[in-house]
């Protein structure tokens, strides 16, 4: 019954993908997957210009005045990341917290869709607060 089940959602899947038009159909391939097929389709993805991103970033990087300065600020979120992480494994061992902190994440969520999500003009109040955040983040006019 099962195999039947799995060989008539195959064909409804190759039937559909042969009423698409040509130019739309992108190939194939189904892999096994315990008893059902699965079909892996690749998709377009955009291009990135590695050589226009490096050359970029090494113009950025000239510009800085004091770079032994923002190398010591990125080697300590770096340290800082690992230690925030240390700490947040060790209290995801204890039984009872990582419930109050999935609780917590989820009040605080609610409160921010109440507060600037819910209401068109929360929501431009919110955009409004972030690029005062960008300007003062970037000293300037974005």
């Amino acid at each position: 019954m099962q195999l039947q089940l799995a060989r008539s959602q195959t064909a409804g899947l190759r039937a559909q993908a042969a009423r698409r038009p040509a130019a739309v159909r992108a190939p194939a391939r189904a892999a096994k997957v315990g008893r059902r097929s699965v079909v892996v389709r690749a998709e377009a993805e955009p291009q990135v210009d590695v050589d226009k991103l490096v050359k970029d970033l090494s113009e950025k990087w000239d510009k800085v005045e004091n770079k032994t300065g923002v190398v010591l600020y990125g080697a300590g979120a770096v340290v800082l990341l690992w230690l925030s992480s240390t700490i947040v494994g060790a209290i995801n061992h204890v039984p009872l917290i990582p419930k109050v902190f999935e609780l917590v994440g989820l009040g605080y969520t609610a409160w921010f869709v109440y507060r600037y999500l819910l209401f068109k003009s929360n929501r431009e109040e919110l955009v409004k607060d972030v690029d005062e955040l960008k300007k003062k983040i970037t000293g300037g006019e974005l």
